[in-house]
């Protein structure tokens, strides 16, 4: 079964992921930082969101950036544009039918890409084939099973785990997190250390308040509303009642919690 992506194309997905990438940027990229004349391979950029990231914070190295999407890809070379960045290339491609040669980069990063298909170890194995002897892999995942906010009712959880069936249904897994040193050593790769990097918000941080809570995690929620409906897991009243409680956790006295999954290996 080919997976497909939970959060749909629209605009305002878009918009979403920008959100994420600029709220979460030195939580999730503080030491992603790739060596002049290095070639770095961003397998699943999507929309460039965090290609804008990875380019900006390491001008000497070049990326090749892929995706199976060519209107995401558009609107990558867009917002790489707008930034005036010119150390990137774009490549219509699928991370399962890679044409490059084997140990053809020095690095691969991959992002909130895994959680979304199929066969996530396969494609682990086909990126490290890619990579040179002492080159590195950095994947990054989320894991829903982490979240928790205060006040938390049943509604409110009861909707994020309709996002977790829906993502399980569509063929992926919102739970990776939890996999991602498993996947990473099952690929071949040595030396693999992972880190749990928790975002913790309430209102003396009203940043992240808005850029996470609201316009990444409830935002992110909302987005499988319809395919939450289709498969009915849920009703109008549940649905509704847990979307309201899930943003009365962003008021004065809320708080949100999750936890995202940063893993690094060496290539052989």
């Amino acid at each position: 079964m080919e997976s497909q992506y939970v959060h749909g194309y629209s605009r305002r997905e878009s918009r979403r992921l920008r959100d994420q990438a600029s709220t979460l940027e030195e939580l999730l990229h503080d030491t992603v930082l790739y060596p002049e004349g290095s070639r770095v391979l961003e397998a699943g950029c999507g929309v460039g969101s965090q290609t804008v990231i990875l380019a900006r914070r390491s001008p000497g190295a070049r990326f090749v950036c892929i995706d199976r999407s060519g209107d995401s890809l558009a609107r990558a070379q867009e917002a790489c544009r707008r930034k005036g960045l010119s150390n990137v290339e774009f490549h219509q491609a699928d991370i399962m039918n890679l044409e490059f040669a084997e140990g053809e980069f020095d690095h691969v990063f991959i992002c909130f890409v895994l959680e979304h298909l199929p066969d996530p170890a396969g494609a682990l194995q086909r990126l490290s084939r890619v990579l040179r002897d002492g080159g590195t892999l950095t994947a990054i995942e989320g894991d829903h099973g982490s979240f928790y906010c205060y006040p938390e009712t049943a509604e409110s959880r009861h909707v994020v785990n309709c996002l977790v069936e829906v993502q399980a249904r569509l063929g992926g897994d919102s739970l990776i997190g939890r996999r991602l040193y498993p996947l990473l050593t099952g690929a071949g790769l040595r030396d693999v250390r992972v880190e749990p990097r928790m975002v913790y918000v309430d209102s003396s941080r009203p940043h992240l308040v808005e850029g996470f809570s609201k316009n990444t995690f409830t935002a992110m929620v909302e987005g499988a509303r319809e395919k939450a409906f289709e498969f009915a897991l849920t009703d109008e009243r549940q649905w509704e009642k847990g979307i309201a409680d899930l943003y009365r956790a962003t008021e004065e006295d809320g708080v949100f919690c999750y936890t995202f999954f940063r893993g690094r290996g060496v290539a052989d």
